[in-house]
């Protein structure tokens, strides 16, 4: 389509989607919104990629958006479509990723007459989205997919839900204007960055803590060298953990579940607080303990893209309503300290140490050891590979033994949404085919959105999986046993031959009971021309490492 020729609704919004620098969009087809496949049938430059499931597909299109940046696509149709696009909504909210969900909706002259399948976008969504709202008048498509690419991506990004009457996407539309959608994001001011420096400069016991969104490589390098100037031990956030050199001499460990306790204590004996993009929510906070609300014990300084945010839990001594880019720009030019005292030199050694101890994989009972196989794995994989994980007590392992190095390099969700790991690693290889993508899940976890194994085997997405499978739901089982011993219950799995079921959809499958066995599996996984998984056998009494 030219900017000076007429089209449909479906032909439009793809012209729109396309200007805007959207080069895929992930769906369960519905005859809801049949003029976008068919205008998607003309654009070779935006891959279409159908999905078995629309929770596997809005949490494709969420990684997808992580991993490349830029917003992810998806359209869903209506009723029971858009109610299972939900769970990947959810996922962009709490991770604050921009996403665009495009619901297939029913004819407007049959809206509020609850047609068949006919939902209210406003109220499904109204709590999770940054805005949903259903698209009533064609002409004014261009105005308002600009306002949902400039809603997702500005402040703290987020997800943006349109409704699409069917109706609406035959009519004529009036050529298109041709500027893709603004972002706004906030700057600090100079005067702040000269209050940061110098109360930087007064700790002695200062640590930062990175998260958030709206990270790339070049902040996070700038980031890194504000932390070696400073002398900022840094931690990382829930799930945030390739916001910082894993290996890097000031890195002190992620603040997640199962968080090392030296770690936690570290944060409480903090004079100085420093909060990266990240919300400083309740798991990095270990459910609010390490900082008291809503003064805390150490000084905060909060940065953030969303000028709500800070002041919104804690009272911050500073806040900086900017993006984490643009902070790094300005952080990165920050001077050194003229001294850097004994204490604050042992504060620091102190961290890398606690660190480097809670990294050593520990011993367990049985014949296989699930720490040393995701150490090995951090040994074997380069740098940029990309590790990607769902909800459970496997996670413990993956977020304490693998060495995350390069920003991008993790996708979990904060939301702890489970069956997201599969999903994930698909995006990430589609979008970066040479990099190697690896989703750890457990047996519960990996059941939820296993059906997208046929999505991979479909669009050659060679990507491994490694199933962790200990029977039963484990991290509800784990707190099941300490508020109720002796009454398990609704907790066990009688799962499938995951081996066999993976080879149905069509990749290769592998079982390994023995940590000795892994290597050499592991290895063809890697040499494999098709998905492959790994079942990883675990004795269900080990719920931690």
């Amino acid at each position: 389509m030219t900017a000076d020729k007429r089209s449909d609704g479906g032909q439009a919004i793809v012209e729109l989607l396309r200007r805007n620098g959207v080069d895929r969009v992930f769906t369960v087809p519905g005859e809801s919104f049949l003029p976008v496949l068919d205008a998607l049938h003309d654009a070779p430059d935006i891959a279409l990629v159908v999905c078995r499931q629309e929770g596997g597909a809005s949490m494709m299109a969420e990684a997808y958006a992580k991993t490349t940046g830029r917003p992810g696509v998806c359209f869903v149709t209506r009723g029971p479509g858009s109610a299972n696009a939900l769970a990947g909504l959810h996922v962009a909210a709490q991770d604050s990723t921009p996403l665009l969900v495009f619901v297939g909706q029913v004819p407007r002259g049959f809206q509020q007459r609850e047609a068949w399948q006919e939902v209210d976008v406003g109220a499904l969504f109204g709590s999770v989205a940054k805005w949903a709202a259903d698209i009533q008048d064609a002409g004014r498509l261009p105005e308002l997919l600009s306002r949902a690419f400039t809603t997702a991506r500005s402040g703290r990004q987020g997800p943006v839900v349109l409704g699409l009457p069917e109706d609406l996407l035959f009519e004529t539309v009036d050529p298109l204007p041709l500027a893709p959608a603004p972002v706004n994001q906030g700057y600090p001011a100079p005067s702040a960055m000269a209050q940061l420096q110098q109360m930087v400069h007064e700790a002695q016991r200062p640590l930062a803590i990175f998260g958030g969104s709206g990270w790339s490589a070049d902040c996070r390098q700038q980031l890194q060298r504000f932390a070696e100037a400073q002398g900022l031990p840094v931690a990382t956030a829930f799930r945030r953990q390739d916001r910082f050199d894993n290996q890097h001499p000031n890195y002190a460990g992620d603040a997640g579940l199962g968080m090392n306790p030296a770690l936690a204590t570290m944060i409480r004996e903090a004079d100085l607080l420093i909060a990266v993009g990240t919300r400083l929510g309740d798991i990095t906070t270990r459910h609010y303990e390490l900082v008291d609300a809503p003064q805390p014990q150490q000084r905060l300084i909060h940065i953030h893209p969303d000028a709500q945010e800070p002041g919104r839990v804690y009272r911050p001594d500073l806040a900086l309503c900017a993006s984490v880019a643009n902070f790094a720009e300005a952080a990165a030019e920050l001077a050194a300290p003229p001294i850097r005292t004994d204490e604050r030199q042992t504060w620091l050694t102190r961290a890398r140490e606690i660190r480097q101890a809670w990294q050593q994989p520990t011993a367990l009972p049985g014949p296989l050891q699930l720490g040393e196989i995701v150490a090995w794995i951090g040994d074997r994989l380069p740098a940029d590979a990309v590790i990607s994980n769902g909800a459970g007590n496997y996670t413990l392992w993956v977020h304490r033994f693998y060495p995350f190095r390069e920003w991008g390099s993790q996708l979990a969700p904060t939301s702890g949404s489970m069956g997201y790991g599969l999903p994930a690693a698909i995006a990430a290889k589609l979008a970066e085919p040479s990099r190697p993508a690896v989703c750890f899940a457990g047996d519960g976890c990996f059941q939820m959105t296993c059906q997208e194994l046929a999505t991979a085997v479909q669009y050659a997405a060679n990507i491994i999986v490694i199933v962790v499978n200990n029977g039963s739901y484990g991290s509800i089982r784990m707190h099941q046993d300490k508020h109720y011993p002796g009454r398990r219950y609704g907790t066990d799995l009688v799962n499938p031959d995951m081996v066999a079921l993976a080879r149905a959809y069509g990749a290769a499958a592998a079982r390994v009971e023995r940590t000795e066995q892994f290597a050499e599996v592991f290895e063809q996984a890697l040499a494999s021309d098709r998905p492959f998984l790994i079942e990883v056998m675990i004795d269900p009494a080990i719920l931690r490492p």
